[in-house]
């Protein structure tokens, strides 16, 4: 199992920023083949000091090997992902991957 999480701030004078780049995010990512699993959605408020509440959008992928994933990096939907949702909308990114 190969996890790849990442963490969006959107641009702060973009009020419309997260929803365009969640929208961007299912268009261009979840079809991309090898995923065991998708998730992409808005922080969610916590009252605990621990969780971090700094960034506006998360995406979670999931897939069954490291290669699937650095196949998805250069899968031609998310070179499109990034040049027409995640420049348009975001000044900062963190990315985790874990296997």
């Amino acid at each position: 199992m190969f996890s790849h999480v990442v963490i969006f701030w959107t641009l702060p004078g973009k009020p419309q920023a997260a929803d365009e780049l969640i929208a961007g995010a299912e268009k261009y990512l979840r079809p991309i083949p090898g995923l065991l699993s998708f998730h992409v959605g808005r922080m969610s408020g916590s009252p605990r000091d621990v969780v971090d509440q700094s960034y506006q959008v998360a995406l979670n992928l999931q897939f069954s090997s490291k290669q699937l994933q650095d196949d998805y990096q250069i899968h031609p939907l998310h070179l499109e992902f990034v040049e027409k949702a995640f420049k348009p909308n975001c000044q900062r990114v963190v990315i985790y991957d874990f296997e």
